[in-house]
């Protein structure tokens, strides 16, 4: 009997979830207390590196902190995009984020042909290409990290 009801204390009452890129995701669940209140965990959940496990980091957020947490959160990010980084395109990640949404539910991905490219577009024709051809038509990316279409931040 405690055990459910430790469990149903601990369960999300609602949940959303924000994917950011190949490793990174956001969750923010309402959760219940013992005494019928809400509170909200928000969790920054990681893709170790070495592909061992997840790291996760959490906040919790009560009630009689919203009001302030919020509109500090809303002072400080348009503080970054009005001040620090007026030209930045704030709108590039979620265009490419529906971009790759969209495609992954056409089937896109699912390419029996071959993988994608960085550009994640399906490989064309195979034709046989010297290393003296290769080096002179590929260039490297920046960071290959962040080249990839699946580690898209948002």
């Amino acid at each position: 009997m405690d055990n459910e009801r430790n469990q149903r204390r601990f369960e999300s009452v609602f949940s959303k979830k924000v994917r950011a890129g190949k490793r990174r995701t956001y969750f923010f669940d309402v959760r219940r207390t013992k005494g019928d209140d809400y509170y909200l965990t928000l969790t920054e959940s990681t893709r170790r590196f070495n592909g061992d496990g997840y790291e996760r980091h959490k906040i919790f957020l009560y009630k009689e902190d919203f009001n302030r947490f919020m509109s500090t959160l809303e002072e400080v990010v348009s503080h970054v995009k009005e001040e620090l980084m007026p030209d930045y395109d704030y709108d590039e990640y979620t265009r490419r984020h529906e971009e790759y949404e969209a495609r992954r539910a056409a089937g896109e991905f699912d390419n029996p042909e071959g993988s994608f490219n960085n550009e994640g577009n399906a490989p064309t024709e195979t034709t046989e290409t010297t290393v003296e051809e290769v080096k002179e038509t590929t260039s490297t990316p920046k960071d290959p990290e962040l080249e990839s279409e699946d580690d898209i931040s948002w």
